[in-house]
């Protein structure tokens, strides 16, 4: 379980990807795992692009993870809504922020980071942007 200084030090990080070629945004019901490292080269992260959605082609999760299975951001496109712990209803789309003592349970509104969310491809970008990191590469739009 992560403190909340913690989390606020992991999410100001600068990053970079450990491999910037070009990304190839997964088609329907593919995913896509992009290794990350802070500027510093202490903290390692990973980034997941999950369009597994069966009935949906629209859906997709986009997750900022540290230490492999603390989810720190989880934005999320096209799926039912959010119930709080506090019992408020977030709408999709809702980007998740990691709360000490709650972990990923909490959505909050898309914040205006992310222009056109109905763009899988631009908000890859500006979830990238978001989670600070400094050298993105092109992405490629899947063929179907």
């Amino acid at each position: 379980m992560l403190d909340q200084p913690t989390i606020k030090r992991l999410l100001a990080l600068e990053k970079l990807l450990e491999n910037p070629a070009i990304i190839d945004f997964p088609a329907a019901g593919g995913k896509l795992q992009l290794d990350v490292r802070s500027v510093d080269g202490l903290e390692g992260f990973l980034i997941d692009v999950n369009r597994r959605g069966q009935i949906k082609i629209t859906k997709c999760t986009y997750q900022e993870r540290y230490n492999v299975i603390e989810i720190l951001l989880r934005l999320d496109i096209d799926g039912p809504p959010h119930e709080n712990p506090d019992g408020a209803e977030v709408p999709c789309p809702h980007l998740h922020i990691y709360r000490e003592g709650f972990a990923d349970k909490w959505a909050h509104p898309v914040p205006a980071d992310f222009t056109n969310t109905l763009d899988l491809v631009l908000t890859l970008r500006e979830f990238l942007q978001y989670c600070r990191i400094q050298n993105i590469p092109l992405i490629n739009r899947p063929l179907l």
